[in-house]
């Protein structure tokens, strides 16, 4: 079997490190959360930000997220059939109910929101496009989990985490 390539593993990490938590990180912060050498950890960031997967803060030296992700994320949601077709209704459910409306998708033991449309009044709102959620404590990964063998078997077999005092968390009441 072939094996990965270890370069592009620790890229992959530090573009997860990231995108999680705290969005701005130093070097040093980089290299020790992911058990690398700060030569190596700096090499990758320099290459990844070259790339444009990776923007440096000039005032503070930490890293981010770069806009050339955005593009690449938005070329797969312009590609995804289940979100083309739903342009049209998710706007019409989300008037009518004057809720807003995720179409997310089973991916990674999770849902991938795929498509959000805001609810209609003037509230404060995140867009929340590409946000992973978990299976266990979400309406929409229920409802997965609900009529999708896969997504369940990993909603059952996943750890799952308490969010709130009311989250989930144990086989059998999620079962239920």
């Amino acid at each position: 079997m072939a094996k990965n390539i270890q370069s592009l593993e620790r890229a992959a990490a530090m573009l997860r490190l990231l995108a999680g938590g705290e969005r701005r990180l130093g070097l040093s912060d980089i290299a020790s959360s992911l058990d690398l050498a700060k030569g190596t950890a700096h090499g990758i960031l320099r290459t990844l930000q070259a790339e444009g997967f990776v923007e440096q803060d000039p005032a503070s030296g930490r890293y981010q997220l770069g806009a050339e992700l955005l593009r690449l994320g938005t070329g797969y949601l312009d590609v995804h059939e289940l979100r083309a077709r739903a342009l049209v209704w998710t706007d019409d459910l989300a008037r009518s109910s004057g809720e807003s409306v995720h179409l997310g998708v089973s991916h990674q033991h999770g849902v991938l929101i795929v498509h959000h449309v805001f609810r209609p009044d003037d509230s404060r709102q995140v867009l929340e496009v590409g946000a992973m959620q978990p299976l266990h404590s979400t309406a929409l990964g229920k409802v997965l989990a609900a009529y999708d063998p896969v997504a369940h078997q990993e909603a059952v077999e996943m750890e799952r985490e308490a969010f709130t005092p009311r989250t989930v968390t144990s086989a059998a009441e999620f079962e239920s």
